[in-house]
């Protein structure tokens, strides 16, 4: 082959592996070291033009524990359901987000070691636009994500479709009134309204971490499917119509995170958006059984208010939800993942040394 053709091939196969690296993001340093390999161009004086990088691709549990777990959301999240007052404070505002240590995030801490640490900011009441424009005078929970995040959590949008107003409604109706059902057209109208500022979310997220993995939980049923008697002033009618919001709520969330994702992958890119259905993680231990993983409604008397708690999950509930996690974790989008690590095997190895 003469040198002109030569040339031709090596700029061709040089920009289609540069192509290949582009959707890939890989480090910019690799450019210099495939312009001296391929086209024998930009390399340092005297240097061998040597071989090209081998590119190993990272299994889902790699992708997780490269960097920093970053762990996002609302109530369900912070760990509402089992904060107390006296409890010493999980970071900066975990007073006011009431963010406890008895959440599924430091569990899943503990069952993996993540080479950048946890940064915990989930915080109760969050909606989709509280995320990303802050709450108590808190930073925005999403500057917590930089591009050092290799796995982010989160569980949003049940404030969005005002589950809690809703759930209250129901509650302080009185007994033989149908007010609970007759809210149903608001709430699908907000949960519908939920896609784009969730959307939105994701893709904050992306921008910031491109190479992450997202795991989006959902919520747990909060009744048994088939319930048998009246609890905290909720009728058997009551109870089938708040299990059919919080499975329209998955519902729509899950469409998000799956549509976006396959977006992800039809791009060959890295990191990757994954849902995690909760609706029936609490099966047999909902509101009313013997052994619940939901408080029910609980009051304080002295103030004679509903505390926060109530309808959150107990210390088994965030565990359940630790087990949901730690799964997805292994388990992985479902798909190969597109994020590679890059290996010189021109760099000089530990204690060799050094080429004259």
């Amino acid at each position: 082959m003469d040198a002109a053709r030569r040339k031709i091939v090596q700029t061709a196969a040089a920009a289609a592996i540069g192509v290949a690296l582009a959707l890939a993001c890989l480090p910019l340093g690799v450019y210099p070291r495939l312009a001296c390999a391929v086209l024998d161009a930009g390399c340092p004086a005297g240097a061998p033009r040597g071989e090209l990088p081998r590119v190993t691709r990272l299994t889902a549990v790699q992708v997780a524990q490269s960097g920093t777990y970053v762990a996002l959301g609302d109530s369900y999240s912070s760990g509402e359901g089992v904060w107390e007052l006296d409890q010493p404070p999980v970071n900066d505002g975990a007073d006011r987000c009431h963010r406890s240590e008895g959440s599924y995030v430091p569990l899943v801490a503990k069952t993996y070691r993540f080479g950048g640490g946890t940064a915990f900011y989930a915080c109760s009441g969050a909606t989709t636009r509280q995320l990303l424009s802050g709450q108590h005078g808190q930073p925005p929970q999403i500057t917590r994500v930089t591009s050092a995040a290799s796995l982010v959590t989160l569980s949003i949008g049940g404030n969005d479709a005002g589950f809690s107003k809703v759930l209250t409604g129901c509650i302080v109706k009185l007994p033989w009134s149908s007010a609970c059902v007759e809210q149903d057209a608001a709430v699908a109208r907000r949960i519908e309204e939920l896609r784009t500022d969730l959307l939105k979310v994701l893709r904050e997220v992306r921008v910031r971490a491109p190479s992450a993995r997202v795991v989006v939980l959902g919520y747990p049923r909060p009744f048994p499917k088939e319930p048998v008697a009246t609890v905290d002033n909720l009728s058997e009618a009551d109870q089938r119509w708040l299990n059919t919001v919080a499975r329209r709520l998955n519902d729509t969330v899950g469409s998000v995170v799956k549509d976006f994702d396959r977006a992800i992958a039809a791009f060959g890119a890295p990191g990757s958006a994954e849902y995690v259905d909760a609706y029936e993680a609490f099966d047999g231990h909902e509101v009313g059984r013997p052994q619940p993983y939901l408080n029910g409604l609980a009051v304080d008397m002295d103030e004679l208010q509903v505390n926060a708690r109530s309808y959150h999950p107990t210390g088994a509930g965030y565990r359940r939800f630790a087990e949901l996690i730690t799964h997805q974790i292994a388990a992985g989008p479902g798909r190969p993942m597109n994020n590679v690590l890059l290996t010189d095997p021109n760099a000089p190895r530990p204690g060799a040394a050094p080429p004259r």
